[in-house]
């Protein structure tokens, strides 16, 4: 058997199945790498800060309408879309073949594409809500503000609610991604590897029979896998769950 054949083989076979979904695969939606030297040299230049300085905790106290400014013009104009191994996902759903998602993408991707049971660990641009009254408002809210996006009802800042740098993962998210990891015999790591910032804190708590990688670029810890395919998860994806094609 190819690799296709044998990862759909141990996906069939498998009761519990979870997958993890890397940075590659933000790429693959086309989610330019915030570390680009391209796209640091251009942040920098039309803002006056890096992009890692922008997207952090310290940042979005101190300086909110730059913030923001970045927010809606870099996060969310225009949509980032799922690529097709993210409807591949939701298809193994589905079938009942996959029973978890984890994600540390803020759009959703899994969500989107129609996953259902999804773990997004730093929040989504579609969750948004006023830190005094609670009141919550959708991305749109946001994208279409014009300066800093207030709440109607305390004219207070409307805090989005993903994870930025320098603050920590929800615990009772984390909790869960453990629980899931813990109860999967299967594996599923998708667009990273192993020793990523997605997967090192989670892969330890697998005690599980099958380990299956499917990224681009090889890496030294690929050989822990039972099976590495090196391609990228937008093309290698689909091909194992529609074999003969995917139909209309």
């Amino acid at each position: 058997m190819n690799k296709y054949e044998v990862i759909r083989d141990i996906l069939e076979k498998s009761s519990y199945t979870v997958a993890m979904c890397g940075t590659e695969m933000m790429k693959e939606s086309g989610m330019p790498s915030l570390r680009a030297p391209e796209i640091a040299y251009r942040v920098e230049k039309e803002y006056g800060y890096s992009p890692e300085e922008i997207f952090a905790s310290v940042f979005y106290t101190n300086r909110k309408e730059t913030f923001f400014k970045y927010y809606r013009e870099e996060m969310l104009k225009p949509p980032l879309e799922p690529s097709e191994g993210f409807y591949a996902l939701a298809e193994l759903e589905k079938r009942g073949k996959l029973q978890c998602t984890i994600a540390n993408n803020v759009h959703n991707l899994p969500g989107r594409a129609g996953c259902e049971k999804v773990l997004n660990l730093h929040g989504t641009i579609f969750d948004n809500e006023c830190p005094r009254c609670g009141k919550r408002y959708p991305m749109e809210y946001i994208r279409d503000s014009k300066k800093i996006p207030l709440c109607e009802k305390c004219m207070i800042p409307v805090r989005p609610k993903v994870l930025l740098f320098g603050e920590q993962v929800d615990n009772q998210l984390m909790t869960k991604a453990v629980e899931e990891v813990t109860r999967a015999d299967t594996l599923l790591l998708l667009g990273t590897p192993m020793n990523s910032g997605l997967c090192e804190g989670y892969v330890k708590y697998f005690e599980g029979s099958r380990v299956i990688i499917i990224h681009a670029q090889e890496h030294y810890l690929d050989e822990k896998a039972d099976v590495a395919l090196h391609e990228e998860v937008k093309t290698a994806l689909p091909k194992i769950v529609w074999p003969e094609g995917k139909k209309a």
